[in-house]
């Protein structure tokens, strides 16, 4: 795994209907015409679960004991394409965007952190919607957005690690070995934020052997997942030679104890970390460029790390980090690819060819499983398996790696 990377990977926003808040390409909507959104502790009302595309308004309102959040998801329930954050108890905020015909979610979050509460369907009816507004402010907003999915990432994987640590320090192994690559999976589509960090991402993420090398004190996911999966007798270890099973001792209740608080106080740290103004800092002097090159290096996480079966050596669930780092990437492309997009016939012809490489990484994927569903351990895949899924992952990166220069000709 590398360490140092540039401070992007991720988007939030689909590339057919790319809904900017802020951006808007008509007047601002009368209040009389605002949707009516009522935030509790345990729900989430929207007045109508029907637009029509153009501006539309959400006025906010939190009757709930928590600090709240309102968002509107894309289709996939996973990319944001609107949120407004930090609405106090009893106070009221607006969120308003540019909504394309399609599907969506609505969504609140009280007390920021988790799934959200409320989370309903939502229809835009209607005829696409021309985008007004400087490319300078369009791009700006792309960048606010990703923002927004970060931090809704953090703060899903902030309970989900209580979770995982809990079952792990109680010495309920089989639970936490089933949630285990699915809270990676949070970390996993953000990851180069936190590899931006120092030593926040070693302290996290670390293999053994990077720790090892560079005489750090090994801790995070990849300690605990070596407590839950006792390495066979004839297994050798991640560098290839030392057998595994004399090197593995089971933690104690007190280390399993230390370790799982250990990632705790780290994840909040992250979370602490994307909620500050020093991040949108950084996001703001990458700019789309850094989303650019988001798509690139969590492609290449994939291909130095996922595919070789290096990342999760001792549960073989590295499909699941393939899958959210390949998610990550697909959404940070998206989030430009509109710009790519208006560079003329070689702008779009480039993208025709990404889009058509993460289609077939997607397929080829997804014979081996699904993150929801879960996929098949990596020791199952056949040479041919990883053969494919490889030179597929070489036929996306070209194309990628056109991309930044293209975006920001």
């Amino acid at each position: 795994m590398t360490t140092k990377r540039i401070l992007a990977a991720l988007a939030t926003a689909s590339a057919a209907a790319l809904v900017l808040s802020g951006c808007v390409a008509k007047t601002d909507v009368a209040a009389s015409d605002a949707l009516a959104v009522t935030s509790t502790d345990g729900t989430c009302e929207v007045s109508s679960g029907t637009a029509t595309s153009g501006t539309l308004a959400f006025d906010v309102t939190n009757e709930g004991a928590d600090v709240t959040e309102f968002y509107l998801l894309a289709e996939d329930g996973l990319r944001i394409v609107g949120e407004v954050e930090n609405i106090a108890p009893g106070a009221s905020r607006t969120l308003t965007v540019v909504a394309q015909p399609g599907e969506y979610f609505t969504l609140c979050k009280p007390g920021m952190l988790g799934e959200g509460v409320g989370r309903t369907a939502f229809t835009v009816n209607g005829d696409a919607v021309a985008i007004d507004g400087e490319d300078a402010e369009l791009k700006q907003q792309a960048v606010y957005l990703y923002a927004a999915f970060v931090k809704d990432q953090v703060e899903n994987l902030v309970p989900q690690v209580d979770a995982l640590v809990t079952a792990y320090e109680s010495g309920d192994d089989a639970a936490a070995q089933a949630l285990f690559p699915q809270v990676r999976a949070y970390y996993e589509r953000i990851e180069p934020v936190a590899e931006a960090l120092g030593d926040l991402d070693p302290k996290i993420d670390y293999r053994e052997v990077d720790a090892v090398a560079e005489g750090l004190d090994w801790t995070g996911f990849h300690r605990i997942e070596k407590d839950l999966w006792v390495p066979a007798q004839d297994a050798l270890n991640a560098d290839g030679e030392t057998p595994a099973w004399r090197e593995w001792t089971p933690s104690t209740p007190d280390e399993r104890a230390a370790f799982g608080d250990q990632l705790i106080s780290d994840v909040a740290e992250l979370d602490e970390y994307v909620h500050s103004d020093e991040f949108q800092a950084a996001l703001d002097e990458q700019g789309v460029a850094g989303l650019s090159n988001g798509a690139i290096a969590l492609l290449d996480e994939v291909a130095t790390g996922k595919i070789t079966g290096e990342e999760d050596w001792w549960s073989g669930t590295d499909l699941w980090d393939f899958a959210a780092n390949v998610e990550g990437s697909k959404m940070a492309f998206s989030l430009v690819r509109d710009f790519a997009e208006s560079k003329g016939e070689d702008g779009a012809a480039l993208v025709e060819e990404i889009d058509a490489g993460y289609a077939a990484l997607d397929e080829s994927l997804a014979t081996h499983g699904s993150l929801a569903d879960g996929f098949i351990f990596y020791p199952e895949l056949t040479d041919a398996d990883k053969r494919e899924l490889t030179d597929l992952i070489n036929a996306l990166a070209e194309p990628l790696s056109q991309l930044t220069v293209t975006v920001l000709e």
